[in-house]
Formats: structure tokens, sequence, C-alpha cells
């Protein structure tokens, strides 16, 4: 990702997963800026058309519920309406795998109860009601 992906894909994720909350705009800004900016371990992926961002997800070091210690994460997997069904999404989890892999992490998390088929097809499995995980 980049500082001219940053505004398409915080919004791209704030209707996604935050739509209805407190979550701002700026703070979705703010948290891609942050991964740009950070020590390299945690990364952001964009796919594009046409060069302009379609979808985005992230590999991050917490996740969504802090009551644990299972790291790192695969985060917010989205994809713009108007361009799935192409395997973008599937392309997006293998750069966040390739990512892990030449990170040397051989275990990444996810939460999803909507999408659970989408990771099971592509080799990830159920760890409890709400947490699925792959090995490398």
């Amino acid at each position: 990702m980049t500082e001219r992906d940053v505004e398409v894909i915080a919004r791209l994720r704030l209707a996604a997963f935050f739509e209805g909350t407190a979550r701002t705009l700026e703070e979705e800004r703010a948290g891609l800026r942050g991964l740009i900016a950070g020590d390299g371990f945690e990364a952001a992926f964009v796919a594009r058309f046409g060069g302009s961002p379609i979808g985005s997800c992230l590999f991050v070091r917490k996740e969504i519920d802090p009551a644990h210690n299972l790291t790192p994460w695969l985060a917010g997997l989205v994809v713009d309406t108007a361009h799935r069904g192409r395997g973008i999404g599937a392309a997006l989890l293998k750069a966040v795998e390739a990512h892990a892999a030449s990170a040397g992490v051989d275990r990444v998390y996810l939460y999803t109860w909507k999408a659970r088929p989408f990771y099971e097809a592509l080799g990830w499995s159920r760890l409890s009601s709400r947490t699925a995980g792959r090995c490398f």
C-alpha cells in the first residue's frame, strides 16, 4: 500500500467493516498510514484495477479481541463489490501468506463468521467458532 491508496482503501474498509460504529474515516486513514510507516512486519496489501485500488488485506500483530495471545493476524480482506468473484480476494490472501512466510511466520489467524467457506476453500482451518488459522 502507498499513500495514494489510503483514502480509497480507508473508505472501502469503513463501509465494509465499521458502518454503524463510532470508527471515523480519519481513524481508518491513521491506522493505514501507521502500517505503511511501520517496521515492515505488519503490512497492507492492495489490489488495483486500471491503477485504482479496488481491494485490500492486512497482516497485523493484533486483531479485534485483545483478550488472547494469538498473533499474527490476517485482517480486513475486502474487495469492492464491482470486482468480486474474479479471484482478487484469493490473490490478496496469497500475498499475505507469502509475506508471513518471508517473515518466518508459520501460522496466521483470522476472525470470520460470514466468509468461512471462502477461507476453507483456500486451505484455512477453523480453530474455534470465530477464529481460523493457516499453517504454512
